[in-house]
């Protein structure tokens, strides 16, 4: 079995990295503020990049890693959430990563940022459907869940097609 290159490592530790993190957010800070009026879970900014690195660690460890980070993180979600939003904050990681998964796969060949929008769709709202049903019982916070991974979805995106667009240029001079 071929190891990942230290950027895949990298990758794969900041994606299983922001499960706790989102964890964190929703136990200490609640609900904040994601634009428009909306609010939503504090750990909304740390599941939307959830989305985004989970599609990067795909393409720079390999999907066999990406399974294992995926069964990882879902693991680490049990455990390191509030004891009542473990189980909801495990089912949503583990259905919604698994879905953006299942609809990045076939994508990707036809380009990066198409096949990371489509499965980041999926996956956010299948996050946030899961999370706020199982966890609060109520779809209050929907738009601003969706919102609030959404931002995350579209900034990373623009980050990578402004650092893809800059590498010939710079790789010329």
């Amino acid at each position: 079995m071929k190891l990942p290159a230290p950027a895949g490592i990298a990758t794969l530790v900041a994606y299983v990295a922001t499960i706790p993190a989102a964890n964190l957010a929703v136990t200490h800070f609640g609900a904040v503020p994601v634009g428009f009026g909306y609010a939503a879970p504090a750990g909304v900014y740390m599941v939307g990049l959830a989305l985004v690195l989970r599609d990067l660690a795909r393409e720079s460890a390999g999907r066999g890693a990406v399974l294992a980070a995926i069964a990882v993180g879902t693991i680490l979600s049990y455990f390191l959430a509030d004891p009542a939003l473990a189980g909801a904050s495990a089912a949503a990681f583990a259905v919604a990563e698994t879905m953006d998964f299942v609809v990045y796969e076939p994508l990707r060949k036809r380009g990066l940022l198409i096949a990371m929008l489509a499965s980041n769709a999926v996956g956010l709202l299948a996050d946030s459907l899961l999370f706020l049903k199982l966890a609060f019982g109520s779809f209050e916070y929907l738009p601003g869940q969706i919102l609030g991974k959404a931002w995350m979805t579209f900034a990373a995106i623009a980050v990578l097609a402004l650092l893809r667009r800059s590498k010939p240029a710079s790789a010329s001079a």
